[in-house]
């Protein structure tokens, strides 16, 4: 994207849009988050405010932001837009994002939020992103009728799984549910590298970039282990979206998925009890441990007076307690407000709050590769692009896709 480009078009084509009326571009787009836009929508029409959805097909958000880039080259942005981690500062840097400043003073947003929160929503000091949730990553969801009629135990490690997978498929059950899409295969690689290297070494690779640790036994054993992951899916599995594949797990046709906790929400959404229906537990070997992606919103320049109004309303009410509280029970994360253990409403938040604070105590907490916390854009697309590749290819050589993947990142840092 380049800077001189954005910055001379949005300069030439003003941006003209009804005042009251408030578009909002995400990439919400399955059964349980689109009920949680409801939630949205519906709180922001008592506030007099007319939402208008730009939702735009694709889990991991990579088309939204393709289609936010073509709106705003051509002088046109939508009033707020979803966007995550280092991609809040990239987009602030073009000078196309408004501060809330006011709304977080009067609000005392730093009082509110933990530190780590905060820090991702500001640029040079200023709030320019409102987050609405927490999500933790690193979840494996778990069909236990399945493991009752096998009479298998939950796995803790990967060789727990791969001992246990014989009998799931012997049995007719797929091991693990997934879809080929890249951002899922990058999703199942950051739970993997972190129970391999633990914490210390996923923030060497993924955050640092650290040329030695990329190239390390340790990646390597990553790579080997995803390699090993491949026996565990079917033959479809390039065909489905990631909703697609935790419909397996409720359906009762496979076991296990590997996913964010948005995956919480499409269980909800069906009636399905945590605990009794479906299972929450850590990946395999990240026990204590919590790969982290905040989901936020950020307001665009507005020449129309009204409009800001508007953005600062819509900034209040996705800072509200309550409005968290309902969104994050169907979208499946935990409200980003600094609250309390024991306010969650199910088994399964409660224990995404209480590992968060854990995980920060311990110095446990990791940033989501996949989701562009950890590292820009360009990082996040290259591990995804790479990993993808070597995943969905039964082929695959390890040691060539550990090179592959260290002299990609290399090439653009």
């Amino acid at each position: 994207m380049s800077r001189y480009l954005l910055a001379v078009v949005f300069l030439i084509l003003p941006f003209f849009s009804a005042a009251d009326e408030v578009e909002v571009l995400h990439w919400w787009t399955s059964p349980g988050e689109k009920a949680a836009v409801e939630v949205m929508e519906r709180q922001l029409n008592d506030k007099g405010l007319e939402w208008k959805d730009f939702g735009v097909e694709g889990g991991g958000g990579g088309k939204a932001m393709t289609v936010l880039k073509s709106r705003v080259i051509s002088g046109n942005p939508p009033t707020a837009a979803q966007i995550r981690g280092k991609g809040i500062q990239e987009w602030a840097s073009l000078g196309l994002l408004t501060a809330i400043d006011d709304v977080a003073r009067q609000e005392e947003w730093d009082k509110k939020l933990p530190g780590l929160v905060s820090e991702t929503l500001k640029f040079q000091g200023h709030y320019v992103a409102v987050p609405v949730n927490i999500h933790r990553n690193n979840w494996l969801w778990v069909n236990p009728e399945i493991f009752k009629k096998t009479g298998l135990e939950l796995p803790e490690t990967w060789n727990d799984v791969f001992r246990i997978a014989p009998q799931l498929k012997k049995a007719g059950y797929i091991p693990l549910a997934y879809g080929g899409e890249p951002w899922q295969a990058s999703a199942i690689f950051e739970s993997v590298l972190l129970a391999t290297g633990g914490a210390d070494f996923y923030r060497k690779t993924m955050v640092e970039n650290d040329p030695e640790a990329l190239t390390s036994k340790t990646m390597m054993e990553t790579f080997e282990t995803l390699a090993h992951i491949r026996t565990l899916f079917d033959d479809n599995s390039s065909r489905r979206s990631w909703d697609q594949a935790t419909q397996l797990v409720i359906d009762g046709k496979a076991a296990m998925q590997l996913m964010g906790d948005w995956a919480r929400g499409e269980f909800l959404l069906q009636d399905k009890q945590p605990g009794k229906d479906f299972l929450c537990i850590p990946a395999p070997g990240t026990q204590g441990a919590f790969v982290y992606n905040i989901d936020s919103f950020v307001m665009f320049n507005m020449p129309d007076e009204q409009q800001k109004k508007a953005q600062q309303t819509l900034a209040s009410l996705l800072m509200n307690p309550a409005f968290q509280k309902e969104f994050n029970q169907k979208r499946g994360g935990i409200p980003a407000l600094d609250l309390s253990e024991g306010q969650e409403v199910d088994i399964c938040a409660r224990k995404s709050r209480r590992d968060f604070n854990s995980s920060m105590e311990q110095g446990t907490l990791v940033p989501s590769t996949t989701h562009g916390m950890a590292a820009g854009e360009r990082v996040q697309n290259v591990v995804s692009e790479v990993v993808s590749q070597f995943i969905n290819d039964p082929g695959a050589d390890p040691a060539k896709a550990v090179k592959q993947l260290s002299l990609a990142i290399q090439t653009i840092r």
